[in-house]
């Protein structure tokens, strides 16, 4: 039995989309993401990482949202098939 590595939007590749399963942050975090729509069900698409890699860029709901990757691996999700 395999136990597949637990996904998170950090982990994302440019053009991957995915469905948001969690948000594990605390509270101030989790308020913020919140306010910006990232709720449990939601399709997100990677759209880039910044030349240096971080912070990463996001399309959530038709915009673009800039999240630092320490602040992406609160977000768990999973691939859509």
């Amino acid at each position: 039995m395999s136990k597949e590595k637990t996904l998170t939007a950090a982990d994302l590749l440019p053009k991957e989309r995915v469905r948001v399963i969690k948000v594990n942050a605390a509270t101030p975090l989790r308020k913020k993401f919140l306010s910006m729509g990232l709720l449990p069900g939601v399709i997100i698409e990677m759209v880039r990482p910044a030349p240096l890699g971080d912070p990463i860029a996001i399309k959530i709901k038709g915009y673009d949202l800039s999240l630092r990757k320490s602040e992406a691996r609160n977000i768990t999700v999973e691939k859509i098939k």
